[in-house]
């Protein structure tokens, strides 16, 4: 029993001496715990909602601050006819459109009911029902509030809920672009670290570079085959989303693949530099799913609207590239937008591209030389 009980205390001593294991065991629970308990809600805060209130009467206005200072809701702004909702919509800040008729509170006095139109952003599915529910909720509790003696207790508004881009919140509206982001991050960072990685760890890579090659031929070398397979990949997904789910491509399809090839290049890039950094193929797995699925998944509004999430994690999703991609192909292809809704998104992808490259051959010349 001594020996067995020595034998366990040697394991612990060796346990507490190496910083990796102690990580592991107690680091990723905890940031697990916060990044889930902080980003993972199932409730909304500060989605973007614009009011188009042709009313302009006292409880269009008493309804429209009771929603607005909830706390689920942040006004991005005023609209005052119906052919400004889709421009609204394309810009990204706004979720849904509260729309006031011109007779709204006439209506409610003299007739003891109005109608308030929801038009709510379909293009993710599940924000776009959450927000919907909490704005009737809301709706439901003022019903409660003026239904007294100002309107002899007869006064009813009735919400009429309308989807835009999505009308039935079919699911592969969301996950189609998201899967299509996920899929080329992992496949070409992944790939492309485990190669340079793999020729690294068996010797091979000091073949390249003592050989006449450069260090951006070198780098060429090993992200064309994978740039060219993964734009095929892109393609098959996109005819697979059209044939299976018909969902087509609003937008210029020139344009989306452009886009596209632009994120396949940022990937690929982001691959090398991870590669740079990782001595074994075990390695630059770990950090290329750790890195990225994750982050992924959870900070990219793949799943999760960003604005629910708190303010410290909104802060690190904005080096997430996913984040953007997402942004660029949801537009592209569901809401038909051009690039002057996507340029700032496309230049950040671009800027991103540009510092993992020149990381990446930096660090090659370093061991040039």
């Amino acid at each position: 029993m001594k020996r067995f009980l020595a034998f366990v205390k040697k394991e612990f001593l060796h346990i507490f001496r190496d910083i990796r294991t102690l990580i592991i065991i107690f680091g990723i629970p905890v940031a697990q715990i916060l990044i889930f308990g902080f980003v993972v809600r199932t409730d909304i805060k500060n989605a973007g909602v614009a009011i188009m209130d042709l009313s302009q009467d006292d409880v269009s206005r008493k309804l429209t601050d009771k929603i607005i200072s909830s706390g689920f809701f942040l006004n991005t702004g005023y609209l005052s006819n119906y052919t400004e909702i889709e421009t609204e919509f394309r810009k990204g800040n706004t979720r849904a459109v509260l729309i006031f008729g011109k007779d709204f509170g006439r209506n409610l006095t003299r007739e003891g009911k109005a109608v308030m139109s929801i038009i709510a952003d379909g293009s993710d599915p599940n924000a776009a029902t959450l927000i919907t529910n909490y704005t009737m909720a809301i709706v439901r509790d003022f019903n409660i509030d003026i239904a007294g003696p100002a309107l002899s207790g007869s006064g009813v508004i009735v919400p009429e809920v309308k989807m835009f881009y999505n009308p039935n919140l079919q699911s592969h509206f969301t996950f189609v672009p998201g899967v299509i982001t996920l899929i080329l991050i992992l496949i070409c960072a992944l790939m492309t670290s485990v190669t340079i990685s793999r020729e690294k760890e068996f010797g091979t890579m000091e073949v390249l570079l003592v050989s006449p090659l450069r260090p951006v031929q070198i780098i060429l070398g090993k992200v064309t085959p994978y740039f060219l397979l993964s734009f095929i990949n892109v393609i098959l997904i996109l005819l697979l989303s059209w044939i299976v789910f018909d969902l087509p491509v609003k937008g210029s399809l020139v344009l989306l693949l452009a886009e596209t090839m632009l994120y396949i290049l940022m990937s690929l890039s982001l691959g090398i530099l991870i590669s740079t950094i990782s001595d074994t193929m075990q390695q630059a797995i770990f950090i290329s799913f750790l890195g990225l699925m994750l982050p992924t998944i959870i900070l990219s509004g793949f799943i999760f609207p960003i604005e629910n999430m708190h303010q410290v994690y909104n802060l690190v999703s904005m080096i997430v590239p996913p984040r953007y991609f997402i942004v660029i192909i949801k537009n592209i292809m569901i809401k038909g937008t051009g690039l002057m809704f996507v340029w700032k998104e496309t230049l950040i992808l671009l800027l991103m591209t540009i510092f993992f490259i020149s990381v990446s051959i930096r660090k090659f010349r370093l061991r040039l030389e």
